[in-house]
């Protein structure tokens, strides 16, 4: 659901890894031009004004490349039916990959 979130709110899709050569431009481009078909002009804008100050810290962009996140639980376990966590970032996310 977060990538998802992610594409939609910031027009980025998360997890795709970039390859470079010509075909990969056309078959993006197609795309492009499909999915502007759907979207109003507001929304346009608005999507450029968002991945203009959009920035991913590149040790979570490369998680989401290698398909895990590392997460933390900020609920308490067992005292209802949901469980609500975050992202971890910045220094605590190096502190954990070095523990790993």
């Amino acid at each position: 659901p977060y990538k998802q979130w992610y594409l939609k709110k910031y027009g980025v899709d998360l997890g795709k890894k970039a390859k470079g050569g010509a075909a990969k431009a056309a078959e993006k481009g197609k795309e492009k031009d499909v999915e502007e078909e759907k979207k109003s002009r507001h929304v346009i804008f608005k999507l450029k004004a968002r991945e203009a100050k959009q920035k991913l810290d590149p040790a979570v962009e490369e998680q989401f490349q290698s398909g895990r996140l590392l997460a933390a639980v900020s609920s308490r376990p067992g005292q209802c039916g949901r469980c609500d966590g975050y992202v971890i970032e910045g220094e605590e996310l190096t502190f954990y990959k070095r523990k790993l």
